[in-house]
């Protein structure tokens, strides 16, 4: 597997002694990637993924698609671009329906052995989302998940009961109990391209952006740190329970 020269393996940390009788991992390897093709890197996880054995040590993987719609499984074709735009369209073997990836939004992409971390796919789901949503938090922006339509939304007050507009999207891939795919957080992009499809399968979602909300921050820092908060979570195995 081959990485553009913009890649780089970012320190993480090295794994601890746990509780008495409990496996510990080695530490996710976070390995930033800058601005990549969708299709080489759908492929490139797919690879690395019917590679991996059991002594392979899970990746997280930083970066920025060049704008382009992707088809996950369930995708219908009422939700698909109403208009040429030009922006290419790739159907994937991800869960989830039709969504934009584009410059200014962050992606990471979990390659984790979820039968060796004894992780479930829905805990997994649940990870990411909490991840983004503690990020969040911690940049000023409440947000919360929402029941039946996976991805986190933002809260205009926290006394809001019913989630907004949404700002990060997810969709997972578990082969040989691995998974990969991962998360897309909208952090300053242009959001136009998302008002051509019914995002994520539901005709006018709101979709936003840390930048849209006042937040100004470094798309690949924001990458790397929810990155960081995963690989925190796998690490712990702080997988919170979905109500």
């Amino acid at each position: 597997m081959e990485f553009s020269s913009t890649a780089q393996a970012l320190p993480s940390s090295q794994t601890t002694a746990g509780d008495a009788g409990r496996i510990v991992f080695p530490a996710p390897a976070i390995r930033t990637l800058g601005l990549r093709p969708y299709e080489p890197t759908w492929r490139d996880m797919q690879s690395f993924t019917v590679a991996r054995d059991a002594d392979t040590r899970d990746e997280l993987w930083v970066l920025e698609h060049p704008p382009v719609y992707t088809l996950g499984l369930a995708s219908r074709e009422e939700h698909l671009p109403r208009m040429d735009n030009a922006i290419p369209v790739v159907k994937t073997d991800r869960g989830g329906q039709i969504t934009y990836h584009g410059p200014g939004q962050a992606i990471v992409y979990a390659l984790v052995d979820l039968a060796r971390r004894g992780i479930k796919v829905r805990d997994m789901v649940c990870l990411l989302e909490q991840a983004a949503i503690d990020l969040l938090a911690a940049h000023g922006i409440a947000a919360a998940r929402k029941s039946g339509a996976p991805g986190v939304y933002v809260l205009q007050d926290t006394r809001d009961k019913e989630p907004g507009a949404k700002i990060a999207a997810l969709g997972l891939k578990v082969k040989r109990q691995g998974c990969y795919h991962g998360i897309s957080l909208n952090v300053d992009m242009d959001l136009a391209p998302f008002a051509a499809i019914d995002p994520c399968g539901y005709p006018g979602l709101a979709v936003t952006s840390l930048c849209a909300l006042g937040v100004k921050a470094d798309v690949e820092a924001i990458g790397v740190e929810l990155a960081r908060r995963i690989a925190d979570s796998l690490d712990k195995h702080a997988v919170e329970t979905c109500r």
